[in-house]
């Protein structure tokens, strides 16, 4: 049922702005307890404004971490990351794009059977297969390395399979049959025609398995052994101490330096992001 008249649209715009200070409340109070001294960070009731910006507590948390227990090699664990992502994201865009095309635009025999079971290996939780992985990359030798976190995307996922599919279903089959009438082989419409037309689907797929891994937690802590190998999500863990005395002012300094390039991405890509979901499952 749709909102009639202005008052009816200025409540609904409230609500959703009401929704929205309620979800940023966590993110303000990151960002503030990142700007205090650590005096300030246990106080009773909280104190909600800093007395004073100490900006440099984020220099602290990046260069020095914590002085109760020691250096942090913070700039390490985000390169570490970065790694890991751009790793990540040219596999999973290359081999789904490529198993999705084999789906939505290639006739063969049991297509639709296959195509069933690889959705329904979405169903499969995590904890199950946990274990025979972690076994199989121990007897291959890649636990204590960064193959196990990288080398999984360049065989493909269900779920971004199917996204892809979705998309490569709603492009005309004439331009790729005008394609192969000019000799395209059947990669060189792939490569020429269809990927060309699915940039939106393929930054969302990009876009997904990017947050994936700046945000994983629990790969890293099962396969990475040395600490120097840790990504950003891993590391956090550093700032906080087992045995109290844990320096909050630059554990959330930390926190928000991680959490800001996902805001930033976001705000460069909502348009592309927003574009492919809205193309994506328009023809079954």
């Amino acid at each position: 049922m749709r909102a009639k008249g202005p008052l009816s649209h200025t409540a609904l715009h409230m609500i959703l702005l009401g929704g929205s200070f309620l979800f940023l409340f966590p993110l303000f109070w990151m960002l503030s307890t990142s700007l205090k001294p650590i005096e300030e960070t246990m106080l009773t009731p909280p104190q909600w404004i800093p007395s004073a910006l100490h900006f440099d507590n984020y220099l602290k948390a990046v260069t020095h971490g914590s002085e109760i227990l020691g250096y942090i090699p913070f700039l390490e664990y985000g390169k570490n990351t970065l790694l890991l992502c751009a790793l990540g994201v040219v596999g999973t865009v290359i081999s789904n794009a490529l198993i999705a095309y084999g789906f939505a635009r290639l006739r063969w025999p049991g297509r639709n059977i296959f195509f069933g079971i690889t959705l329904a290996t979405m169903m499969i939780p995590f904890p199950v297969l946990m274990v025979p992985m972690f076994v199989l990359f121990r007897e291959l030798g890649w636990v204590g390395t960064f193959r196990p976190l990288w080398i999984p995307a360049w065989f493909g996922s269900a779920f971004n399979i199917f996204l892809l599919r979705q998309f490569f279903l709603t492009i005309p089959r004439e331009l790729s049959d005008a394609a192969v009438v000019d000799g395209c082989s059947e990669f060189q419409v792939f490569r020429h025609v269809i990927l060309p037309l699915s940039r939106p689907a393929l930054s969302v797929v990009a876009l997904f398995y990017f947050l994936f891994t700046w945000n994983d937690f629990l790969g890293p802590l099962i396969y990475l052994t040395d600490q120097r190998m840790f990504t950003l999500s891993l590391g956090l863990q550093f700032y906080q101490s087992q045995h109290g005395g844990t320096e909050w002012h630059l554990l959330m300094a930390a926190a928000t330096i991680v959490v800001l390039p996902i805001i930033v991405l976001f705000f460069f890509t909502q348009r592309t992001f927003i574009q492919g979901i809205a193309l994506t499952g328009m023809k079954g």
